[in-house]
């Protein structure tokens, strides 16, 4: 069976009638490109939130950036009719993800909140993950980044400030999940409700154009906004089964 096989075998499985039942959550995220103004403020947002290092110009010029959300701009259409557009991108959370396949060590792996995880302590950085990755969003850490102080009182004590030989990719932010779901249990809930989670990017983004949740609640923002007729997936011809939805930007003609 080749490659391409077997991952539209593995996409038919995870969705199948029911899959997703027997997992705790399926978080889902939708971007509206309409409403988004490619501000950063969620690049931002990400960078303080995850401990990403600032890798620096000269790391930069060769390509080895760390970004775990990026605003990709490109060009549609032809000249003089050309319009920049851009659309953030980050880890899509495939539900037949290319790098859970290849990974030897079973560093990246579906988890029970649908997520696809990343266990930086098993990773031993062979960046095959990265290669079979048809979005490009995930990012191999060369060094043992610092923060000076008093830079170093930023940080984020929730989350693991990664050593160098990793991959690292987005997490929708599992630290703010693992919290609401320890605030539900603590409050007697068996459940999340929608709304209690809200990844950084989401959190911080002006125009709203960001809505996170779980597709399995059929009573959920992010349900009713992945059901929308502007609704697609990048790269869907790939079958990797994407969880982050976009909503194409109205074009107005005249």
């Amino acid at each position: 069976m080749s490659f391409i096989d077997t991952l539209r075998s593995r996409w038919q499985e995870y969705r199948r009638p029911g899959y997703y039942e027997n997992f705790d959550y399926a978080w889902t995220m939708t971007i509206d490109l309409d409403s988004c103004t490619g501000c950063g403020a969620c690049v931002t947002a990400c960078q303080a939130e995850n401990n990403i290092p600032l890798v620096g110009e000269e790391e930069l010029a060769r390509g080895r950036e760390m970004h775990w959300i990026r605003i990709e701009r490109y060009w549609e259409g032809e000249f003089p009719n050309a319009k920049l557009n851009f659309i953030p991108m980050l880890c899509q959370h495939c539900d037949a993800a290319p790098c859970e396949t290849v990974c030897p060590v079973s560093a990246t792996y579906h988890n029970q909140d649908g997520l696809n995880a990343q266990v930086y302590n098993r990773c031993v950085g062979t960046r095959s993950c990265a290669v079979y990755c048809p979005y490009e969003v995930r990012y191999f850490n060369y060094y043992n980044h610092e923060w000076p102080s008093p830079l170093d009182q930023q940080l984020n004590p929730d989350v693991t400030v990664r050593e160098k030989g990793v991959m690292e990719k987005c997490t929708f932010c599992i630290q703010r999940i693992r919290q609401a779901k320890d605030a539900a249990k603590d409050d007697g809930r068996r459940r999340v409700l929608d709304g209690e989670v809200q990844p950084a990017c989401v959190q911080t983004c002006a125009s709203q154009a960001m809505v996170f949740g779980n597709r399995n609640d059929s009573q959920s923002e992010v349900f009713k906004s992945m059901n929308d007729p502007r609704a697609y997936h990048v790269l869907e011809e790939v079958n990797t089964a994407p969880s982050v939805v976009y909503l194409k930007k109205v074009e107005v003609n005249g």
